[in-house]
């Protein structure tokens, strides 16, 4: 299913969390990995002035310094097991998400992955605002044409396996698109779906018992006509339960089925029609100790 996995990574002479994952997803589908490190540019003025990956000082970035930080990553992903070779390395000099938009759109990726945060923030002197991810994530998420799959964190070899997915419904659009991609992902891999809707409990007293009995009732009949689609062999658990914070909630099932991949629909649309990165999907992605695959909406 993911012939093609393009993974960004900040770091030069190390590997990284989304880097390794990229890296295991290609292993495990026989499919080609495209790394692409961006020269982060430090001025708008100037595009290639950027940090110099071992100094940290302002340095003009030039061919020859791009092709010796390829070269670098390189000889820092030539370890045991040699399996690289199915891979290309990209170097450019820009924004990161402008690049990693470009690069996945001209190899037609099927998957993109990245980090919810870079891991250079410190160096770059950005403050990590918990439950946000970073401006390059919702740059990615905003704009691609493919899944984006976000890692926070080391992950281990079972939590790549695709085999047990919580997808987070809440009816919107971009929630039926991610549906039909956690169909895909069960048919490739075998998966089980766990379909889950958080149904609104209001904090206040005038939300009483027979309400939300009411509105359980009503979010289980479309959960239920939403999950009888799901076709014949493909694995498949439905559940509904009341909550405040649904990416709390979201989590809490995950961790309770020992998940180990989250799909989520993308983007809310506000009354102006512009597109952004929902709060549930940031702050799921900030937290989740498995991946989460974020499905765009085609359409927009």
């Amino acid at each position: 299913m993911f012939n093609k996995i393009l993974s960004a990574t900040d770091l030069v002479e190390s590997i990284d969390a989304p880097t390794a994952a990229g890296r295991a997803v290609a292993q495990r589908t026989n499919g080609k990995l495209y790394l692409l490190h961006v020269l982060e540019s430090s001025s708008s003025q100037n595009r290639h002035l950027v940090k110099h990956y071992k100094t940290g000082a302002d340095f003009e970035s030039n061919p020859q310094y791009e092709q010796e930080v390829l070269e670098t990553i390189r000889h820092t992903h030539t370890v045991p097991p040699a399996d690289f070779q199915n891979a290309e390395i990209r170097v450019a000099t820009g924004y990161p998400f402008e690049e990693i938009i470009s690069w996945g759109r001209a190899i037609e990726a099927d998957l993109i992955v990245i980090g919810s945060h870079s891991s250079r923030a410190q160096e770059k002197g950005v403050v990590r605002v918990k439950g946000k991810v970073g401006s390059t994530a919702e740059g990615v998420i905003t704009s691609a044409a493919a899944p984006v799959m976000i890692v926070n964190q080391a992950l281990p070899a079972e939590k790549l396996q695709f085999k047990k997915l919580v997808l987070a419904v809440d009816f919107s659009p971009a929630c039926l698109h991610a549906f039909r991609f956690a169909l895909q992902l069960a048919r490739a891999f075998g998966s089980k779906i766990f379909a889950y809707n958080m149904l609104p409990v209001p904090p206040s007293s005038q939300y009483t018992q027979a309400i939300y009995d009411r509105d359980l009732k009503t979010a289980r009949q479309k959960l239920d006509a939403l999950c009888r689609e799901i076709p014949a062999g493909i694995e498949a658990e439905c559940k509904v339960w009341g909550g405040v914070h649904p990416h709390l909630e979201i989590l809490k099932y995950a961790a309770r089925e020992d998940a180990d991949t989250i799909v989520m629909g993308s983007h809310t649309k506000d009354t102006n029609g512009k597109w952004y990165v929902g709060s549930a999907v940031e702050r799921v992605s900030y937290r989740a100790a498995c991946p989460v695959i974020v499905v765009t909406d085609p359409e927009k």
